[in-house]
């Protein structure tokens, strides 16, 4: 059985124990800037198997192996994960600008997997969807990525297979492009974001210090509740858990079960300390692996936000006591100098005390423990990147003409019993597809109808400009992203160029969403595939 959603604990129900999937491993608090390691052991068994720290791999042929392992997620909570290299998060793969990537991956896993380059714009045969670009690998197969990573920035990898299910288990990691110039930076750090559970109810049934990692949550039906927070609806039918059909039952779903936030992958006391000294111009690179959004905030320092999604921002303005707004497979590169001496807090806020959990110490060399004060649950206003930085030259206009214009009315809504996410009434397969040829020009309008459901929409191979938010058209930078989250009620326009040919996916990415029918295609009428989907390969691209 498969795994699913984040709800990482055990649930005894008359003396049934049952393992649910969880996880995250850690990264915390490496300086990418000076690191240089190839290659990994590959995991033991998992009966005993312990992660280790992530490492850094660089070079033109990298080495992947999904296994399965276990990780100490928060000090005594130890989760069944599944792994990249043994590591949750996975290696992070660092490559230069215009270098030509092999990754070979290897699934020592019980399940086949796959992995998507987020953000990426690879070739569509090397885009790691099941059953569209690839077959699922196979347990003991073995798949070679390639690629030439041309577009620098900060991106991350995972599965696309079932990946609902095995994002949840702990199947990711980042992907950096470094630019030919270079960074310019003396610390350059990853913080990989994401949450857990490691205790709390779930349809009036008791969970404690567990995980379930037999429950198949992609499909359960789980009724909303009222969140400020967007993983606040969340559904799914026809599970099963332990041989229990579940496919009737409607489940409350209340977001204060989610009692671990961690930072690549560990919780409070375990996550890494960021060294700094004085005068270190300093990168850090946040990555939303998680289905909530979280609000960080730098202590201590003045800041810019220089990428998003890794795209650059026009001369960005300097920010302070600002939270930076990340919603889930969003990127936000942001940069400082250290230039006041202590220990700073970089942390979420919010009104949960799973934030507490989500916190790294900015720490000067010889500065004195416990020099900062934690101000998590204080409302901050965040940073709107629809009026930052300045306006420049930029490749679309909303006034210009555009070879297609579409309409995407995203919902939550009830069907034949179930809840569903729709865009334009329809869910996937049944959505229709955006059909263009290549040098066309795009223009995609985005409409939240949810009333409680924040969705984060990804497009595939593709980058797009963000043309206007609510009617109003962007003051500041030029913003260039792959994913944009949409809050209940908001509507977006975007432009893009039709410059990458294949079969590519536009999806939420809360996957729970996805799985439920929030997919549609981006497709080329003129690509012809030579891919042929394996019937018996069990692909799950959702």
């Amino acid at each position: 059985m498969k795994t699913g959603w984040k709800l990482k604990s055990m649930i005894i129900i008359g003396g049934l124990s049952i393992i649910l999937a969880g996880c995250t491993g850690s990264m915390n608090g490496m300086d990418h800037s000076k690191m240089n390691m190839e290659g990994t052991k590959e995991s033991p068994k998992a009966s005993d198997a312990q992660t280790v720290k992530p490492t850094v791999l660089t070079g033109k042929e990298i080495n992947l192996t999904a296994s399965v392992s276990n990780q100490e997620i928060a000090p005594g909570k130890t989760l069944p994960v599944w792994t990249f290299n043994n590591s949750v998060p996975g290696p992070q793969i660092r490559v230069n600008q215009g270098e030509t990537i092999k990754v070979n991956l290897k699934n020592q896993l019980p399940e086949p997997v796959t992995i998507h380059w987020h953000g990426v714009p690879v070739p569509n045969a090397m885009d790691g969807i099941p059953g569209i670009t690839q077959n699922a690998v196979q347990p003991g197969q073995s798949f070679t990525y390639e690629f030439k990573a041309d577009v620098p920035g900060t991106y991350w990898y995972h599965s696309h297979q079932d990946s609902v299910n095995q994002l949840d288990r702990g199947l990711y990691g980042s992907f950096i492009v470094e630019p030919k110039e270079g960074t310019g930076v003396d610390r350059d750090y990853t913080l990989v974001l994401d949450e857990w559970m490691s205790s709390g109810e779930m349809a009036g049934m008791n969970m404690s210090g567990g995980n379930m990692s037999e429950m198949d949550h992609s499909k359960m039906n789980m009724g909303s509740s009222d969140s400020k927070d967007n993983k606040s609806s969340m559904n799914m039918s026809d599970g099963n858990m332990s041989g229990m059909d579940h496919s009737t039952m409607n489940m409350g779903h209340d977001m204060s079960m989610y009692d671990l936030y961690t930072i690549n992958g560990k919780s409070g006391s375990l996550v890494d300390q960021l060294p700094v000294k004085q005068g270190d111009k300093v990168r850090i690179r946040l990555i939303n692996a998680g289905y909530l959004s979280h609000q960080i905030h730098v202590h201590g320092h003045e800041f810019k936000v220089i990428a998003t999604d890794g795209q650059p921002v026009n001369n960005p303005g300097i920010l302070k006591d600002n939270i930076v707004r990340v919603a889930p497979g969003e990127r936000y590169d942001i940069e400082f100098v250290a230039n006041n001496p202590g220990q700073w807090l970089i942390e979420d806020h919010g009104d949960k005390a799973a934030v507490k959990g989500m916190k790294a110490i900015i720490a000067y060399e010889g500065a004195p423990a416990g020099s900062d004060k934690a101000n998590e649950t204080e409302k901050l206003t965040a940073v709107d990147m629809s009026r930052y930085g300045q306006a420049s030259k930029a490749n679309f206009t909303l006034d210009q003409k555009y070879t297609l214009e579409y309409t995407m009315n995203l919902n939550t809504e009830m069907k034949n019993g179930e809840m569903v996410y729709t865009i334009n009434g329809k869910t996937f397969p049944e959505t229709e597809p955006i059909n263009v040829k290549k040098g066309d020009t795009v223009k995609v309008r985005l409409v939240n109808n949810s009333k409680t459901d924040d969705h984060p929409m990804h497009l595939h191979g593709h980058f797009f400009q963000v043309l206007s938010k609510n009617g109003k058209p962007l003051e500041g930078s030029p913003i260039i992203k792959d994913t944009l989250n949409l809050k209940p009620g908001e509507e977006y326009v975007v432009a893009f160029e039709a410059d990458n040919e294949g079969n590519w996916m536009f999806h939420c990415h809360d996957l729970h969403h996805a799985s439920a029918g929030m997919v549609t295609e981006l497709k080329y009428t003129d690509y012809k595939s030579n891919f042929v989907a394996d019937p018996n390969a069990g692909n799950k691209p959702e």
